[in-house]
Order: C-alpha cells, then structure tokens, then sequence
C-alpha cells in the first residue's frame, strides 16, 4: 500500500535576488513499510525535500500525500532524526525519550513503560539516568532514535543521522537501524551522501540529479539483511549508484555549485 506520494515537488530559493531552483519536479512513491534511502551530489536539494516531507518548508508547487491526505505542516506522523541529535543535554536520557509523549499528553506511567521499551532496543537501558552530556556521539544518536521511535510516527525521516560518526560506531548502527526495521516494519526515509550506507540500509536507494534536482533513477537492492558494510556482495549495488552519479558530480564542478 502506498504511504507517501511526492508529486511534481518544485522548490526555489532566493541567491541574492536571483530565484534558484533547487527541486524542479520530485516524483517519489514510498509504499508501506518501505526503507528509502535518498543519495546525490552535495547541494542537491535532499534534505530540503525531507523538509518538505516533514512540514518544515513548502513547495512552491506540487504535493506530498501521506495516506492520500496533503501534507501543509508538521505532524506528529513525522518524525525527523537529524544529524546532530537536537537533545535537551540538561535532560537524564529516559526524560529525553520521553519529551515528545509528555508534550502529547500520554501520562507518565505509559510514557515511562513506552520509553524503557525503546531504549532497551536501542541498548540504552543502563544510561536512562545518564545526562546528554555524559555520552559519546553514538550513544547521543542512539537517544534521538529511541526518542523519534517512541513517538511512533507513520514516518521515520532521518537526516544523515549518522554522518558525524566514527566508522566503527557508524557500522554497529547501521546494523541495529536494519534489525529495529525489520521488528518494527516502521516506514523511513533516509538521506545519506554515503552510497555504501545507502545499499546497506534502503530496500530502495533514489538518486537524485544535481541541481536543479530530479529523481534520475530508483535501484532496488534485493538483498538478506542485516547486511554488512564488508559485504563484497553489495559492491555491485554501489557501482551501479556510482556510475549513475559520475555525471551529476562532473557537472557540480563545471557549475561550481
């Protein structure tokens, strides 16, 4: 069943008065369930598209659906993990899991039995009364995570979520974040300029064009999981993605952009 449509998303932007067209035509069809990773050259127009997706900006025209309904604002069925965590470091860990359910009402017994849940899937349990401050920037990631997972969103959008970390930190989570998928079956959206990272997580990687940005190509990466970043297998996956973005970076230089 299909979750989320972006039809014909158009997206511009003022450069010093000149209008700059960063998406010029998004068609995405996510289905239920569905792990799309998004990849392309820097400056694309990526995370602006998973902004739009959020709420968070508009188009200028076009629509997003999300179960047949049009997107205009934020909402509680989207929950977005960003780069850096946006934690509350003053917050013990389980107060920051639980903000979003105390925001939304839930009472503190539920929110608290809902946090524990989420936390020990992400491993956290012994850290629940650990500060923010006290953690490594795995461990923060971890958090925001279980935090957007607690909320129980119809869509998980994650933001290079993992682009800050070490390569050894990097790889555990990307096992974790396919296991967590694959019990929870939750529905997400996932930008990375890693392409490794990409064939490793998304059931579906869309490659966007350089700017003005359209979707160039969907790859379908039927694969077992968890997979492994070491997986020689999936080579043939990143080889495809990268010869479909050659271009796209060639004419990023030729731009400058």
């Amino acid at each position: 069943m299909t979750k989320l449509q972006a039809k014909n998303i158009v997206k511009r932007f003022d450069h010093n008065g000149t209008s700059v067209v960063a998406l010029d035509g998004i068609n995405l069809n996510v289905e239920e369930g569905d792990f799309v990773c998004l990849v392309g050259p820097s400056g694309c127009g990526k995370s602006t598209f998973l902004n739009i997706i959020a709420g968070l900006e508009k188009p200028d025209s076009g629509e997003i659906l999300l179960n047949g309904k049009e997107i205009s604002t934020p909402g509680p069925d989207r929950t977005m993990v960003f780069q850096e965590g946006a934690l509350f470091p003053w917050l013990k860990v389980i107060d920051n899991v639980e903000f979003g359910l105390k925001i939304a009402g839930i009472p503190k017994g539920e929110r608290r039995q809902i946090s524990e849940r989420y936390l020990d899937m992400m491993q956290l349990t012994k850290f629940s009364q650990s500060y923010i401050y006290q953690l490594s920037t795995g461990m923060k990631q971890r958090v925001a995570i279980a935090r957007a997972l607690a909320l129980d969103p119809e869509i998980l959008l994650m933001d290079e979520p993992f682009a800050a970390l070490d390569s050894q930190t990097r790889d555990l989570l990307l096992v974790e974040l396919q296991l967590i998928w694959e019990r929870t079956r939750k529905t997400i959206i996932f930008v990375t300029h890693n392409i490794a990272e990409s064939v490793v997580l998304g059931n579906r990687v869309a490659i966007f064009k350089h700017r003005p940005s359209k979707i160039k190509k969907e790859i379908l990466i039927d694969y077992r999981r968890p997979r492994l970043a070491e997986d020689e297998n999936l080579l043939k996956y990143q080889h495809e993605i990268i010869q479909e973005l050659k271009s796209e970076v060639i004419e990023q230089k030729k731009t400058g952009d």
